[in-house]
């Protein structure tokens, strides 16, 4: 039997070589599309509307391709998500090879490679849990987790150097050919692995998004987890949206860089610790200790103007964060049936993204109209709040990562208390 988990775990380890390479891939392409598209147009708007074309339909789509995943081979799912979205990139490409394109073309081409992202993250989630046993679940979690840093943390660095010496196109073939390395993985693991699915009847895209739906909702504690799963993406996008604002009135742009780089080297830590050590059991203590810790850092880094201090802040909220992903991602798995996690793992998806849309549409309100104001010159806070987190542009930002960080320190008391996430460790 170990012999068998081994050789299941090694099938893992290749698949998610290649889903690395390939998000390495993305990460590059991300990054000098927002250069190139900042340095032709001048303006954030159109960088902005090129990430949100390359961001809304794999979420928004997820939910059918976790149907497609139950319905069909969860491999050839993930080849065909692959391959067309290489499709988009190759449109790309062609279109810079005539020229400079108008930023609706970009957005085309990104919107076409985001659609069939969705037809690959969740049968690449469900295939995770046809390969491994329980016990694997944490540390493939982390490995996954790992990797989704790596797109953040390695991609901007090593695209930065490249565009020294080549331009976008070069970046963009680059990125095509990381498809191949994926497909290549997917092919080894699917020779090898007989993709296995109950005799049904075929049934309506909407009935078996419903049953999607209803899978989520049957067991109790897993629409729980995946509003806490939400939660957590909607403080990441308050972050991603107001971190520039929260520091540049006091810094330059190359120290923003570097200590935004600090934090998120939190998330690596954290994904690499629990990559070679898993977390063995007790997944709902571990879960709200996790939001408890990054509830204070997050507070923490609202707290002051002193970079060392925030970047150290931000370096600890991002080292919980793989914690509370691992323990919701593994409670989750364990108490949904295997052929319908594709389903399952499509209506999560969304919910849980969804935080982000959130984050991006509200961020932006809330700092600029309610808390800037009241912590300027003669805002209502200054004499008093004011006192201790400062006054000027941006502490009004500051002062809303206080009441964040707080308020997901009084949702981590709250979790241990709810019985249903606590029955999903009993739960098979």
């Amino acid at each position: 039997m170990g012999k068998q988990n081994n050789k299941s775990f090694s099938k893992f380890l290749v698949l998610w070589t290649g889903e690395w390479i390939s998000s390495m891939g993305s990460g590059l392409t991300a990054f000098a599309l927002g250069v190139y598209v900042y340095q032709m147009t001048g303006t954030a708007a159109s960088v902005a509307l090129v990430t949100l074309c390359a961001f809304l339909p794999s979420i928004l789509l997820s939910p059918i391709g976790g149907v497609l995943a139950d319905r069909f081979d969860r491999r050839l799912m993930m080849i065909t998500g692959d391959l067309c979205s290489a499709f988009g990139l190759v449109f790309l490409l062609f279109i810079m090879l005539l020229g400079d394109p108008p930023v609706w073309q970009i957005c085309l081409g990104v919107a076409f490679s985001s659609i069939f992202v969705s037809l690959l993250e969740p049968a690449y989630k469900a295939t995770i849990t046809d390969l491994l046993t329980e016990e694997q679940f944490a540390k493939a979690s982390g490995l996954v987790q790992l990797a989704a840093s790596s797109k953040y943390l390695l991609s901007p660095l090593i695209a930065g150097v490249l565009l020294g010496y080549m331009d976008i196109k070069a970046v963009l073939i680059i990125d095509i050919s990381t498809f191949v390395v994926t497909m290549l993985a997917v092919l080894v693991v699917k020779k090898n692995l007989q993709a296995e699915f109950p005799a049904k009847t075929r049934q309506s895209f909407a009935r078996e998004l419903k049953e999607g739906w209803d899978t989520l909702v049957s067991v109790k504690g897993v629409l729980q987890l995946t509003v806490i799963l939400s939660l957590v993406t909607f403080y990441m996008g308050f972050l991603q949206t107001l971190f520039t604002p929260l520091l540049l009135p006091f810094t330059d742009t190359q120290t923003l860089g570097t200590v935004e780089s600090v934090s998120a080297i939190g998330m690596l830590i954290g994904s690499l610790f629990i990559g070679m050590f898993s977390i063995k059991g007790q997944y709902a203590k571990v879960l709200a200790v996790s939001l408890g810790f990054a509830g204070g850092f997050f507070a923490l880094v609202g707290l002051t103007t002193n970079l060392y201090f925030i970047a150290a802040a931000g370096l600890l909220f991002f080292a919980a964060l793989p914690f509370i992903n691992t323990c919701a991602d593994v409670l989750i798995r364990k108490n949904i049936a295997a052929e319908a996690q594709g389903r399952a793992w499509g209506i999560i998806g969304i919910l849980s993204q969804l935080g982000y849309v959130t984050a991006y549409a509200v961020a932006g309100v809330l700092a600029d109209h309610v808390f800037n104001p009241l912590l300027r010159s003669g805002g209502s806070l200054a004499s008093s709040v004011g006192k201790v987190l400062g006054t000027g542009e941006g502490r009004g930002i500051g002062l809303l990562f206080i009441v964040c960080g707080l308020l997901v320190v009084i949702v981590a008391v709250i979790v241990p208390k709810i019985k249903s996430i606590r029955a999903l460790e009993q739960q098979h």
